[in-house]
């Protein structure tokens, strides 16, 4: 059975796990859900009510556990191929980061931008005379903090931009324009019972 995954287009929680999925070629059957009206027959499968929800047939609800399983079925990028620290800092932006980004996000709170950009300045550093934050080459971690990064720099974007993060702002810009950003942020219909199946990622 093709895997069915139910995905909300701007969630960057649902974008990593497209990202992992794209990379390791693994078509899927895409459901896009609007948070506001969600499928009842996502609450079904998960009373989380949350995306992304990848069913394999057994439920897979939180975003970091596809994109293991989706590189643990095939990893042609290596993306797991990194050091233990990469897990370390994923946790960091998965907590502490995403936190004080929720709080900047929706409370337009000082404090807690000036938080997360403390997380930002360590990535920065790490991007020093490399292009990703373990070497020349893309690893889980990359591309399971992109999508959060991205979130805290459109909150206010000039802001961001006026920063001395020059490396972080180049990471994420190639990230912005890869055509696998692109691929992953197309846009689908509300997926209701009885559409057409949708194939991600898109055949082209």
């Amino acid at each position: 059975m093709r895997p069915i995954l139910y995905s909300f287009r701007r969630c960057p929680y649902a974008m990593r796990a497209r990202l992992a999925l794209a990379s390791a070629d693994i078509t899927c059957e895409l459901r896009e859900i609007l948070l506001r009206d969600k499928a009842p027959e996502l609450i079904k499968v998960s009373p989380k009510a949350t995306v992304p929800v990848l069913l394999t047939p057994d439920v897979v609800d939180e975003s970091l556990d596809i994109m293991l399983w989706a590189l643990g079925k095939n990893d042609p990028e290596g993306w797991l191929e990194m050091p233990d620290d990469g897990h370390t800092l994923i946790a960091q932006s998965d907590t502490g980061f995403k936190s004080a980004l929720d709080a900047y996000k929706y409370k337009h709170s000082e404090e807690d931008r000036t938080k997360a950009s403390a997380f930002l300045r360590i990535l920065d550093q790490m991007l020093i005379d490399q292009p990703y934050l373990f070497g020349p080459s893309a690893t889980l971690a990359d591309m399971a903090i992109l999508t959060f990064v991205r979130q805290f720099a459109f909150v206010d974007k000039a802001w961001f931009d006026a920063q001395p993060w020059p490396n972080l702002a180049k990471w994420l810009e190639n990230f912005i324009a890869s055509p696998r950003f692109s691929n992953i942020m197309q846009k689908y219909p509300k997926w209701q019972v009885g559409d057409p199946v949708t194939l991600f990622p898109p055949i082209t």
